[in-house]
């Protein structure tokens, strides 16, 4: 034993205290680390560069609506219409999705108020299965509109997806049809329908009930598009313009209204459902 084993063995050292995995954060734009704590009680927007980091649909719900929501039971479809399997099954991928996650699937509806004006509000959630559109998020989506018609309330729909979910083949494509006819409904009622597009927004969601608000609001730096920009570029043959497909480069070639701040978020959407709602009740 050499005399620095000695010494160090002698004196009374600290015993190395145990630091959770997750006291810090990393911001995928700057790569600052951030105090997790911080992060989340600033609604997971960064404060050194101002990168709006994904929500879950219970932080959505809580940031978009008054305290005292009430969020609606999932409806019930067919899981595995078409037993489908690649490297694993489907069944599998959403028993891996759900041990993840506190909702059954990828959109969630919850009924409430934004800043004292009765609102229904869907959030579709990245972080199950890219929220993907499926069954459950199609007639999801439409339940919440029929509660908003039989409310006579606005539907607020928060978008965030990577597309169809493709293990359901046809049937995924075919909840975009579906969702068009509801907000179809919800105009012809009179109703404000206004969509809140989150990073990313894309594929067949963008086709469908993402682009058809009467105002369509974007957080900032949002991805939103259908096809990627490689598949686009690939195809046309020409370089893109920078920040294609983000929301700022889309609100200054008019396919948003406007792109709001998320901690402005609720005060924008109070005002604009107050200034859409119908005559009588105002």
């Amino acid at each position: 034993m050499n005399w620095l084993t000695r010494v160090r063995n002698s004196l009374p050292f600290i015993a190395k205290r145990d630091t959770p995995d997750n006291l810090w954060v990393k911001c995928p734009s700057c790569n600052e680390m951030i105090f997790a704590k911080e992060y989340h009680e600033n609604q997971k927007v960064c404060p050194r560069c101002d990168h709006h980091g994904r929500l879950s649909a219970d932080e959505r719900i809580a940031q978009i609506l008054d305290e005292g929501y009430s969020v609606l039971p999932a409806p019930e479809v067919r899981e595995d219409p078409l037993n489908f399997r690649d490297t694993k099954k489907y069944t599998d991928r959403l028993k891996q999705a759900r041990a993840k996650n506190p909702r059954p699937d990828a959109f969630t509806v919850a009924q409430g108020q934004i800043e004292g004006h009765p609102a229904v509000v869907g959030v579709q959630d990245f972080g199950f299965m890219g929220g993907s559109m499926g069954m459950a998020v199609g007639t999801a989506f439409c339940v919440g509109a029929e509660h908003a018609l039989r409310l006579g309330a606005p539907y607020v729909v928060v978008t965030a997806a990577g597309g169809a979910r493709m293990q359901e083949g046809i049937l995924s494509l075919m909840q975009m049809p579906k969702a068009t006819v509801m907000t179809r409904r919800l105009k012809e009622a009179g109703l404000p329908y206004i969509v809140v597009l989150a990073d990313p927004t894309t594929g067949g969601v963008t086709a469908s009930y993402a682009m058809l608000g009467d105002i369509q609001i974007a957080e900032p730096g949002a991805l939103i598009g259908f096809a990627g920009q490689r598949v686009i570029q690939d195809t046309i043959r020409e370089k893109l313009p920078d920040g294609f497909q983000r929301a700022e480069y889309l609100k200054e070639h008019g396919m948003v209204d406007m792109v709001t701040h998320r901690h402005d978020l609720r005060a924008t959407l109070a005002q604009i459902i107050d200034y859409l709602r119908p005559a009588e009740a105002a």
